[in-house]
């Protein structure tokens, strides 16, 4: 006759008391030390130059500019250079622009581009390949070849000097493109042959099921472009030469050079147009990173 053994039972607070040591102990890879020194140290790097920037903009002008160079004001920090720069231009004028540019050059290169992505992603029409190919291949060339071409056509239109000339030539994004095709390939079909059942139209698709999965990239599509636009000195500087137009990096530029080299101005003008790229970033920087990861450029 034989006796069956009692189950051996245990409370939870001592199994988490048994297994938590084993569980809580995680060995730390020296290459992972190594990466993250590597990482502070590039971060310290990069962020070296911004400081530098915005001590510089809060020293007097003298102190700026003389020797030897000092990292701390040691006179104290002031808001001079700032002051000057706001009183000698039209900043608040130029920021509009700058807003007004940017938003509508990120909401027609949304429109554009978006379209453009879905129809090589999901139709077949004859040259696909090769707009596709034209599309990829325009990515390599460098935007300042085309300047002139682009200032031609804005004086055949009597576009010079107008909004208009800040935005249009921006619209056509051809990375923007690829990023959008490469993640609409990725989205499942079955959901557009199920709609096309119901009798959806492909517009319908497109606005009702396709965009509102695309919501990651197309933040992430709408951050980048607005911040490049933001940034673009060149082309404005050359299409506009009405104060009452210009965006604020060429409006911040003309203050510089009415007043010469100038160091603490130049700083402070550095520092007044990043700031509002800095803000949208710290308020975004989610949707950036998650639409970097589901941009699709680094999978196959």
């Amino acid at each position: 006759m034989s006796t069956a053994a009692a189950p051996v039972t245990s409370t939870p607070a001592e199994r988490v008391a048994i297994a938590g040591p084993a569980q809580n102990k995680r060995k730390v890879r020296p290459a992972t030390v190594v990466a993250y020194v590597l990482l502070s140290i590039i971060a310290i790097t990069w962020l070296m130059p911004v400081l530098w920037a915005t001590l510089t903009a809060f020293k007097p002008e003298t102190e700026a500019a003389g020797l030897p160079v000092t990292i701390v004001p040691e006179s104290g920090f002031t808001t001079g250079a700032f002051e000057d720069v706001l009183a000698a231009g039209l900043v608040p004028r130029w920021a509009f622009n700058s807003l007004l540019t940017a938003s509508a050059t990120t909401f027609i290169t949304l429109v554009v581009s978006s379209l453009a992505g879905y129809a090589l992603s999901r139709m077949n029409f004859p040259g696909k390949n090769v707009s596709l190919g034209v599309i990829v291949a325009s990515i390599l060339i460098p935007a300042q070849i085309i300047i002139v071409p682009l200032f031609e056509q804005m004086v055949d239109f009597n576009m010079l000097d107008t909004y208009w000339a800040i935005i249009l030539p921006q619209v056509v994004a051809a990375p923007m493109v690829f990023i959008l095709k490469r993640f609409f390939d990725a989205i499942p079909r079955d959901l557009e042959e199920a709609a096309m059942i119901d009798g959806a139209s492909r517009m319908r698709i497109f606005l009702q099921i396709i965009l509102p999965l695309s919501r990651p990239i197309l933040a992430a599509v709408a951050i980048f472009v607005f911040i490049q636009t933001w940034n673009n000195f060149l082309w404005p500087f050359i299409a506009i030469t009405d104060p009452e137009i210009m965006t604020l990096p060429v409006g911040l530029q003309t203050v510089i050079s009415a007043y010469g080299i100038q160091y603490a101005q130049v700083m402070a003008q550095a520092v007044l147009a990043a700031l509002p790229l800095i803000v949208a970033f710290i308020f975004f920087q989610r949707q950036i990173i998650k639409g970097i990861a589901t941009s699709g450029i680094t999978g196959t």
